[in-house]
């Protein structure tokens, strides 16, 4: 079966082929990917290139964390894409809410409630695991609540902020 993904409105063809390959708009990919100790942590493996992702399902969403940098990810197979289609269009209205991707640290919020913010801007900047992630909005909007302040510390999946 073939599935749609959909990272920062961008579209693509995913079909898994086996255990260790899945075709990527029609090139074939060597992968491993396990999780690391039952952990929200995974090892990647892109052909032979070794990445570590951090991966959890918000039920609106997947989020990932890789390299310091938060993807919001859909997934639906071609049967949901088609469906979706054929329905009205959703307003571009809708909220978005940044969501804690792992349990951490609020270090940095550059943003203030009622800032306009562009695709892409940085919003929160949350320390986990040693390691300080940037995360950023994935569209233009404006901030309507920030719910955290520097020194907080968050758990996973915690609502933080809402561009509006």
């Amino acid at each position: 079966m073939k599935y749609i993904t959909t990272i920062e409105n961008k579209e693509y063809e995913c079909e898994i082929l086996n255990d260790k390959q899945v075709s990527l708009n029609g090139k074939v990919i060597n992968v491993d990917f396990g999780s690391i100790n039952g952990q929200i942590v995974y090892s990647l493996l892109i052909d032979g290139r070794s990445h570590e992702a951090y991966v959890y399902n918000d039920d609106e969403q997947w989020q990932v964390l890789l390299r310091g940098r938060q993807y919001n990810v859909s997934v639906e197979d071609d049967r949901e894409k088609r469906l979706r289609s054929s329905s009205s269009a959703a307003s571009g209205s809708e909220e978005y809410n940044l969501k804690s991707p792992m349990p951490g640290l609020v270090v940095a919020i550059p943003v203030n409630d009622g800032d306009t913010v562009v695709k892409g801007q940085v919003l929160l900047v949350l320390e986990s695991m040693k390691m300080q992630n940037e995360l950023k909005s994935p569209r233009d909007g404006v901030v309507s609540r920030i719910k955290v302040k520097p020194g907080d510390k968050v758990e996973q999946k915690q609502s933080m902020l809402v561009v509006s």
